[in-house]
């Protein structure tokens, strides 16, 4: 998503050790560790009458307080439900794009919860998504490519929410399936697919942050691309961080290079996705969107988030500004 102010929450890595369950636990079976008779010998009691009332009795206490955990567990024992976390935007396309995206994830899917929650600007916002779920678990995978203050602060403190066992997954980026939607969108719009490149290279145009692991992220993911591409690529940022976008295109252009692309790598279209083509010399791609690799990733790291388990910070439900 293409944030409208101050961004540094886009670019990311799937080493981020954000994924925490809020309470603590790790999704424990509710009935583990519960059998009463486990290392007990019923005929043991040298009061055969005053033994057997205390296994009824426990026994009795057992089935109870499975009972009870099978009562709390009934909604909690269901599929965690994904909670997509997008940053907003006051493009229209912005929502529009989100929202398809969703559905196919949900087509992938069938039977999966899935929720949608914004940080700003647009609704439903994500304190108002949470607080809608009924108690049980539940993933927040943050729709950013990498990380910053959003999925390092405001996310973990989001997933602190009492109701809910949740824990946040990674955010999208680095990963080899952006690599393949950014090459693809390249090639979609224009890009030599073949081996005519000479002469050619590309400006990896992100949002930008101050979080220097968020840069070092956009950076991992223009190498990546590189290696695919096989020619030169620059990472450049719209906001908070240098080079510049143009400034990229223009020192490419003084090194030789008179075939510069600009590969959009923004989860959206939006201001930012749209300044950056706007200076392109040449070919522009598209805006990530609902490239099918999109879907797929969120779907990964939900997964990813299952099997990892690190302890939550501690914070409040609030989300910061961005």
């Amino acid at each position: 998503m293409t944030p409208t102010h101050t961004p540094g929450e886009h670019p990311g890595t799937p080493t981020d050790s954000l994924r925490t369950p809020a309470s603590g636990s790790d999704f424990p079976d509710p009935l583990a560790g519960t059998d009463p008779l486990a290392g007990t010998d019923p005929l043991a009691s040298t009061d055969p009458l005053g033994g057997a009332a205390q296994l009824i009795d426990r026994i009795t206490s057992d089935a109870a307080h499975r009972l009870r955990h099978l009562r709390r567990t009934s909604r909690g024992g269901r599929t965690p439900a994904l909670v997509v976390v997008a940053h907003g935007s006051r493009d229209p396309r912005t929502l529009a794009t989100v929202r398809s995206l969703l559905a196919t994830v949900r087509t992938l899917r069938p039977g999966l919860p899935v929720h949608l929650g914004h940080i700003e600007l647009n609704e439903p916002l994500l304190p108002d998504t949470l607080a809608a779920l009924a108690p049980g678990r539940a993933v927040l995978v943050p729709l950013l490519l990498g990380r910053g203050h959003h999925v390092k602060h405001d996310l973990p403190a989001a997933a602190a929410a009492r109701h809910l066992d949740a824990r946040v997954a990674a955010p999208l980026g680095p990963h080899p399936l952006l690599v393949d939607a950014l090459y693809d969108r390249l090639v979609e719009a224009g890009f030599p697919a073949g081996g005519r490149r000479r002469g050619a290279a590309v400006v990896l145009a992100s949002a930008g942050s101050r979080d220097p692991e968020g840069l070092a992220d956009t950076r991992s993911t223009a190498a990546a691309l590189a290696e695919r591409l096989g020619v030169p690529v620059v990472p450049a940022y719209a906001s908070a961080a240098a080079p510049t976008v143009p400034d990229a295109v223009r020192a490419l252009a003084a090194r030789g290079r008179d075939r510069v692309a600009v590969a959009s790598y923004f989860t959206a279209p939006g201001r930012f996705a749209a300044q950056s083509a706007a200076v392109a010399p040449g070919v522009a791609s598209a805006p990530l969107g609902t490239h099918p690799a999109m879907a797929e990733l969120l779907l990964r790291r939900y997964e990813e988030a299952l099997r990892v388990c690190t302890p939550a910070p501690a914070g409040g439900f609030q989300l910061a500004s961005a």
